[in-house]
């Protein structure tokens, strides 16, 4: 068994108003009046309030400082040159999630640490972040890391899932997991339908989580079950390949249906593990990665927009992080976890590329 003991986020320093970013994006996108339009009325329909990004530039509609102030934009930032940004950025927000760990009341140090799982889909160098992490954190440098990269948002669910097969082979296993993702970065020009959806989405963010495989602290979450699928249908309507100018991702409006249509029999499938119905879950975790998609769900699952409330706040207040997002739902719910919770349920779901349905059970433990 594992123990999801402690949680901690974090954001980088500049935080943008959705009106803030739409004013740069149609500009720094060379957008029409009718294309002007189209992205606002996007943006204001996103359920997104604000977003924070390692970049300033995003608040601002001349003088920028990482992309170009030319009137036709160029030269375009290449991927090298977002490459060198990641690596200068990722580190000081990793550490700050880390830092920002809460839930254990007996973590006094990371000295308990044995393995290392380090998830992104923005940014890869080697050596890379988790050496830097094992260095400014004072791990040993023979504890055991894994990186997961490029798998999108239900990344964290991977990561939870090796941070489990190394607690239920090792009952000594304390697993640092941290998923650090800069979005933001990867801002394309081109007016398509795809990346004016992308834009309106994603931001940057950490998430540092402490699986161990004993519960610890006066509050714990079970690892109970997992259930992954896809569907082949949708592999083409959510995508992330590394072009000349950074990561490109193509997300198509098709996204929330796709998800509609298969997460009826992924729940049945995850919830026949361990024979619970819909009705025994007290809580949701649900990665928000668009407005559209946790209503979609929630129609198909015959959710409450209150039961869902975690999702939308995230959402609202930070926007789609990626990989980092569905831990961010999940802090939510567990710092909000009291002593009469004991027991109780938590379903958490995320999606990504393929398209890929990932899902999770957990238990409340409290002492």
């Amino acid at each position: 068994m594992s123990y999801i003991t402690a949680i901690g986020t974090a954001n980088p320093r500049h935080r943008f108003d959705q009106v803030a970013i739409a004013d740069f994006m149609v500009k720094a996108m060379k957008l029409d009046a009718s294309e002007s339009r189209k992205l606002r009325t996007i943006f204001k329909a996103a359920g997104i309030s604000t977003r924070y990004s390692v970049l300033q530039d995003y608040g601002k509609t001349e003088d920028f400082t990482f992309f170009a102030n030319s009137p036709d934009g160029e030269p375009f930032p290449d991927t090298a040159k977002r490459m060198a940004l990641f690596r200068q950025q990722a580190l000081p927000l990793s550490l700050a999630a880390v830092a920002n760990l809460q839930g254990n009341a007996s973590l006094k140090d990371l000295t308990c640490v044995t393995h290392l799982v380090l998830v992104s889909c923005t940014g890869m160098y080697a050596p890379g972040l988790d050496i830097e992490l094992v260095h400014a954190l004072g791990l040993s440098t023979s504890v055991q890391r894994t990186s997961i990269n490029f798998m999108g948002c239900y990344a964290a669910f991977n990561a939870l899932k090796v941070a489990d097969a190394f607690c239920n082979a090792d009952p000594a296993a304390c697993v640092l997991v941290v998923c650090t993702e800069l979005c933001s970065i990867h801002f394309q020009q081109h007016p398509s339908d795809d990346n004016i959806l992308a834009n309106a989405l994603f931001a940057d963010g950490s998430a540092a989580l402490l699986v161990q495989a004993k519960p610890a602290g006066i509050k714990s979450l079970l690892c109970e079950a997992f259930h992954n699928d896809f569907s082949i249908s949708g592999q083409h309507d959510m995508a992330w390949q590394i072009g000349n100018h950074g990561f490109e991702m193509m997300l198509s409006s098709y996204v929330p249906d796709v998800i509609g249509r298969g997460i009826g029999d992924l729940t049945a499938r995850l919830l026949k593990k361990i024979s619970l119905q819909i009705s025994d879950i007290s809580y949701f975790a649900i990665h928000p990665g668009g407005r559209k998609i946790l209503e979609a769900i929630e129609a198909k699952l015959g959710l409450t927009r209150e039961q869902n409330a975690p999702a939308y706040q995230v959402l609202a207040d930070f926007g789609n992080m990626s990989s980092v997002t569905v831990v961010f739902v999940l802090q939510e719910i567990f710092r909000k976890v009291a002593r009469e919770d004991n027991g109780k349920h938590i379903l958490s779901f995320a999606f990504g590329p393929g398209l890929t349905l990932e899902s999770m059970l957990l238990r409340i433990q409290t002492s």
